[in-house]
């Protein structure tokens, strides 16, 4: 894994910092790759309940790097998208933690994730038009199914930035914190997160996210497939014993 991305577990939570302060964490191909791989490695670890991904220096990212693009590098990695992450997140529960920029492909990394917390000085856009680019990485396609039409075309049309208060009014971030505060904030809800089943939240992640094609028809069938293994875990049968012994649960992740 690239010296570009770093990897930290404490209590069942991982934080993946994109660290490349120098180029406000602008992703390149080995930080790509290194976020693929930490993707993958968290997936399977029994200790990991939920991921935040953070970036250093005060900026989460602030996209595509420019000059990489210029001499080939292109940061995708196949079968994970931009960023190693854009078209396939982890299975388990993402967490954004964003200070200063996320714009461009950091923005669509932010799409990726599944909770955001963000400082409250943080900017946020897809600025690419104005280089004669398109937000291909997920951003013009999660946009609009996450706010409004009209605004989701107003951010992807005018490439401005956007700071987090308008952002939380619209229900794209979920917390906000001082400036400097963000990784702070994203632990907290990270650990409330990890402190439930792994099972569990893997399931209700899933359903959450592919039940938006489902049919009416086809929906309880399709949920069932996912959910009912989870009901017949030694998982589900300790959270039941915990909860009438009246003590914390202990979860195995099976």
């Amino acid at each position: 894994m690239s010296d570009e991305v770093l990897v930290e577990v404490d209590g069942g939570v991982a934080v993946v910092t994109i660290n490349r302060p120098q180029a406000r964490n602008a992703i390149n191909g080995p930080v790509a790759r290194g976020i693929a791989a930490a993707m993958d490695e968290l997936d399977e670890r029994k200790d990991v309940s939920a991921i935040v991904l953070t970036g250093a220096g005060g900026t989460f990212c602030a996209g595509m790097d420019l000059k990489g693009f210029l001499s080939g590098d292109m940061p995708v990695v196949e079968g994970r998208g931009f960023g190693g992450l854009t078209e396939n997140p982890p299975k388990k529960p993402l967490v954004a933690a964003v200070e200063g920029y996320a714009l461009a492909g950091g923005f669509e990394l932010v799409l990726s994730c599944d909770v955001v917390v963000a400082s409250e000085e943080a900017k946020f856009g897809l600025p690419e038009p104005k280089r004669g680019l398109v937000a291909a990485a997920g951003g013009i396609m999660r946009l609009p199914r996450r706010i409004p039409y009209h605004v989701a075309m107003e951010i992807a049309l005018t490439g401005d930035h956007y700071p987090t208060a308008r952002l939380y009014e619209l229900g794209l971030v979920n917390r906000v914190t001082p400036a400097g505060g963000a990784l702070a904030g994203a632990l907290e809800l990270a650990r409330t997160i990890a402190a439930n089943a792994p099972l569990a939240l893997a399931a209700t992640k899933r359903v959450v996210v592919e039940s938006a094609d489902w049919s009416r028809d086809e929906m309880f069938a399709k949920q069932g497939e996912i959910v009912n293994p989870v009901f017949s875990s030694a998982d589900a049968m300790e959270g039941a014993a915990a909860f009438a012994e009246k003590r914390a649960p202990n979860w195995t992740g099976a």
